[in-house]
């Protein structure tokens, strides 16, 4: 979609947003109100228009107007109008008119007061909910295509700043590209997303500067990944892990490396999932989509950062050569681990990269993403993501950029009392505890035994990387692209130069 922003709106085909309150209409509105001798507000007084984040009163070839059609959009009230309200505000609105047969729209939505936001904030935010918003998926259709085909392709937002405005947008423009990327990741169907494919769309990174180098299988058993290989080792499909380096500050500085899990699909292996339990695992590798993303982002906007994101990609699969409850497979850190449940598989990937990332980089802090338990979701639902960590004020930062930005995480704790729960009989560990409560603290206490004193937070995004309905405003169904914006927040606040 096109985004452009202008001083002022101009009269031409296409649809025109305006906005306004319960109580009022905003200056744009009011003026637009005055040329059509009060049929705006005749409209919001006859319908149920409250002014709240999503209430719309739409008026259809209005006399006197070039306007196809004009749509009143609730702001809420002035000291709620922040950067979330602005692109759910302009979310809904696309939403609406997306795949509709309109192809231009307008945003003239002044600042109601009482807001914090500048002019320029405001527009940014409003661009940055409506591109978004506008992502389909849609390739793979070959019947009805134009019902599902966007029609509308160019966004123009009013503000007082222009300039300011599409300085600010230039940054913005590249992390929603990471997060439709992640996206794209997380939508395509498992045939056509195996680990080689994915390591083959990270390597397209190396266009904006990004190093990027894959490991297959047999140069991570020279370096002992044998958690990571055995959960791949029932597919016909190799592992990869694929390492990817942004190089944008010093050369001095330490990088700051992010971790994804990347399960291209999981069947359970041979503790085999249910059929229904299984459908929708093509979204297993949500965390890595979410590190591929957030590194297409970084490098994109040329972030003033040295970063790192590496990828344990594999396919968990039932075959006479799976892994099998019972075995005991030696991690790259030397610990050895006992597998009694191959359907854990996702932080056997993460204990060998997670390894990796620390020994070979020496990071400042490690995160790792990963849809990991169906326990998270018990616990949180499908609005925050699970935060575990060892340093507080990495903790803090993370929660602070996931309020930034509207992606919101809950920390949950750690402790030796869920960290006896792995204890083995034959081995330094078991991969789940045999229990059912705690799965996500016991799954991030499994994590946290391939730590050294490395600064670290895990992210267990079961509940947020993907959605069957439309929970999230800004996103269609189904891949989310959940984590690019907060990890991107996070650096652009307290690690560049």
């Amino acid at each position: 979609m096109q985004i452009s922003f202008a001083a002022k709106a101009q009269d031409g085909a296409g649809v025109l947003v305006v906005g306004g309150s319960e109580r009022e209409l905003l200056p744009a509105a009011a003026a637009l109100d005055k040329r059509l001798a009060g049929a705006l507000r005749r409209a919001a007084d006859s319908s149920r228009f409250k002014g709240r984040v999503g209430d719309m009163v739409e008026l259809l070839a209005p006399a006197g107007l070039p306007f196809g059609r004009v749509i009143l959009a609730g702001t809420g009230p002035g000291a709620k109008f922040d950067k979330s309200g602005a692109e759910r505000l302009a979310a809904g609105v696309v939403s609406r008119l997306l795949t509709g047969g309109e192809k231009q729209l307008t945003f003239d939505i002044d600042v109601p007061k009482g807001s914090r936001l500048k002019p320029a904030q405001a527009a940014t935010h409003l661009a940055m909910g409506a591109q978004l918003r506008s992502y389909s998926f849609h390739k793979y259709r070959t019947k009805h295509r134009d019902e599902h085909e966007p029609t509308l392709s160019a966004v123009t937002v009013v503000t007082e700043d222009a300039a300011a405005a599409r300085k600010s947008w230039e940054r913005m423009r590249a992390v929603a590209d990471g997060v439709f990327l992640a996206r794209d990741l997380v939508n395509e169907p498992p045939n056509v997303m195996s680990p080689q494919e994915f390591a083959a769309r990270a390597r397209a990174l190396s266009k904006l500067g990004v190093k990027v180098e894959v490991l297959g299988e047999a140069e991570m058993r020279k370096l002992g990944m044998n958690a990571l290989l055995g959960v791949g080792q029932g597919s016909e499909r190799e592992s990869q892990l694929v390492v990817m380096q942004w190089n944008g500050g010093r050369k001095k500085d330490e990088p700051i490396a992010f971790v994804g899990k990347g399960v291209c699909f999981d069947s359970g292996g041979l503790s085999l999932k249910t059929g229904a339990g299984m459908m929708g695992m093509k979204g297993d590798m949500g965390g890595a989509a979410a590190v591929t993303g957030t590194m297409h982002a970084l490098a994109a906007r040329k972030a003033r950062v040295n970063a790192v994101g590496i990828l344990g990609l594999v396919e968990n699969m039932p075959d006479g050569k799976a892994q099998r409850p019972d075995d005991v497979v030696i991690s790259a850190s030397g610990q050895t681990i006992e597998i009694l449940n191959t359907d854990a598989e996702g932080r056997l990937v993460l204990a060998d990269a997670l390894w990796y990332a620390q020994t070979k980089f020496k990071p400042r802090f490690v995160i790792d993403l990963a849809t990991l338990t169906g326990a998270i979701l018990v616990a949180l639902g499908l609005e925050h993501a699970g935060l575990f960590s060892n340093d507080d004020k990495l903790a803090d930062r993370i929660q602070q950029a996931g309020r930034e930005v509207g992606e919101v995480v809950w920390r949950l704790p750690l402790h030796d009392a869920y960290d006896k729960m792995l204890k083995s009989k034959i081995a330094d560990m078991k991969n789940i505890s045999g229990v059912t409560h705690g799965g996500s603290i016991v799954a991030a206490q499994f994590l946290q035994r391939f730590i050294d004193k490395t600064p670290w937070a895990h992210l267990d995004i079961a509940g947020v990387a993907w959605q069957d309905g439309e929970q999230k405003p800004l996103s269609p169904g189904w891949g989310v692209g959940w984590g690019v914006r907060i990890l991107d927040r996070l650096v652009a606040d307290h690690y560049e130069k």
